[in-house]
């Protein structure tokens, strides 16, 4: 594994939904820890007790407006933290949101604006940050995805779709920047005791007579009647995320791994996907291994 060593003095980190959530939960632990914290949200005018929490620390952390749909906009901010004479050591990409509906229901607008919140606006700021974390030979990309991304209930195919869109990145982008001292850490969360499962957002299209009763419908229901019951405390995880990033406590010596799942749930799961990639191999192994070209 490639070898990453953290500066000898407090980080800066850049959060992305930082006003609820996980994204909260860590900025309060980044604070607690000593470090400079940028956090960002679209409506920093909605949480001006947050605002206040962060920029009364006197160590230069600040909150920032940051819509990261918006094309330009991630690009400027770093541009402008940078040229300020602060060095961003950590990106965690936080912001996202769901819209439940089967696949075949959901709009075209609908998916590409999940898409381009949950993957485009991450890699905009990724592509932004990469060339000074490259200069500097030192960085960590913290990104928040989901157990959909590997095995999603109906209804939240989109979803999934954007978190598997962003680990597949992930995963080559941590082996080219690697060399160049920089970390990409794949955060792949259960169900917690966030807003999630309160802002609850359903597909416009009516649901066709054929998914009545459906696993789906039954999903989208379940989310949308306030009785959605996670089984994970947000901050238990954020002080994990927050080790495992920093090299204390449960990170200490963890420095290079590049996929972390948290939630008791996570564990079903990822048992799930290799289980699931076993069986295709007993089933098809030999099929995987036939379709060689044949040797002249």
């Amino acid at each position: 594994m490639a070898s990453f060593i953290k500066p000898n003095r407090p980080l800066t980190w850049l959060i992305t939904g930082a006003s609820s959530g996980f994204g909260l939960s860590l900025s309060r632990l980044v604070l607690a820890g000593g470090h400079t914290l940028i956090a960002t949200s679209r409506n920093p005018s909605r949480t001006p007790d947050l605002v206040a929490e962060v920029e009364g620390r006197g160590n230069g952390s600040k909150w920032l407006k940051l819509d990261v749909d918006d094309l330009n906009a991630g690009s400027k901010l770093i541009e402008s933290i940078e040229a300020s004479g602060q060095a961003i050591d950590v990106l965690v990409n936080n912001a996202g949101y769901c819209i439940y509906g089967p696949i075949e229901t959901l709009t075209e607008e609908e998916v590409r604006a999940m898409m381009d919140t949950m993957y485009f606006g991450p890699v905009r700021l990724i592509r932004a940050v990469l060339p000074h974390m490259r200069k500097r030979r030192y960085g960590v990309i913290a990104n928040l995805s989901s157990g959909a991304a590997l095995d999603g209930r109906d209804s939240m195919g989109a979803y999934a779709g954007t978190k598997a869109a962003l680990d597949g990145m992930s995963k080559v982008l941590a082996k080219e920047v690697a060399p160049f001292g920089i970390r990409i850490l794949s955060v792949t969360l259960g169900t917690f005791n966030t807003e999630f499962g309160n802002a609850t957002i359903v597909g416009k299209t009516p649901l066709p007579d054929d998914y009545k009763g459906s696993v789906a419908e039954q999903m989208i229901q379940f989310m949308s009647s306030g009785k959605f019951q996670a089984n994970g405390d947000k901050d238990k995880a954020m002080k994990a995320l927050y080790e495992v990033v920093v090299g204390e406590g449960v990170g200490k010596g963890h420095e290079a791994e590049t996929f972390l799942p948290l939630g008791q749930d996570m564990t079903v799961r990822v048992k799930g996907v290799r289980d699931y990639l076993g069986h295709a191999l007993e089933v098809f192994g030999e099929v995987c291994n036939s379709v060689a070209l044949d040797k002249k």
